[in-house]
């Protein structure tokens, strides 16, 4: 997985649009959305800019831990 940021909301709107169903993403209200490596090249085919700001950290990528529902 690899953290990107979009130039504005105009773009992260499309491309967050174009991603939906062909691709997992999370995306932070910070800007920052994280894609697979594969999904990139979907969206420079798309002519949907991007700038990479490196891999992902564990804390991004783990699934959110959860408790069990107490008893």
């Amino acid at each position: 997985m690899v953290r990107i940021h979009f130039p504005n909301s105009e773009i992260e709107r499309k491309a967050l649009g174009f991603l939906v169903g062909r691709f997992n993403f999370k995306t932070w209200s910070n800007g920052e959305t994280l894609i697979p490596e594969n999904a990139l090249a979907a969206l420079a085919v798309e002519g949907i800019p991007y700038t990479v700001e490196g891999p992902a950290t564990y804390e991004q990528s783990a699934p959110p831990f959860r408790s069990p529902s107490a008893a």
